[in-house]
């Protein structure tokens, strides 16, 4: 994302950034994973190499990893709630780029005016 010098510019950019921070639906910061595991009983197809293939949510709580099951019906739901909290997530890390840059241009509008006096 290319930031502009002028303040006003910076400005309407970043308030077209505050405008899309609204939800669409349910938002998830984790990630969908597919993992195949043996079951442990004996004579079952995974024992010859057919794994059971499972959908996991996977997040980080108190800086541990946890993982949560998802049914098969959910998968697709659970992707867009996943691609809506990237959008999100996005946003708001463009939104501080552009707030950061209004307060640099401020700073520099405060020197330039200070050189005139």
């Amino acid at each position: 994302m290319r930031v502009p010098q002028h303040p006003t510019l910076v400005r309407r950019m970043l308030q077209s950034r505050l405008k899309g921070l609204t939800a669409r639906g349910p938002v998830l910061t984790a990630s969908l994973v597919r993992i195949a595991k043996h079951c442990g009983r004996t004579g079952c197809r995974c024992q010859k190499g057919q794994k059971h293939v499972g959908n996991y949510l996977t997040f980080k709580v108190d800086g541990k990893t946890r993982t949560v099951y998802v049914p098969l019906d959910l998968v697709e739901e659970v992707r867009a709630w996943i691609a809506e909290g990237r959008r999100l997530k996005g946003l708001m890390r463009e939104s501080s780029v552009l707030a950061t840059a209004l307060v640099a241009s401020h700073v520099a509008e405060r020197k330039r005016k200070a050189g005139r006096s």
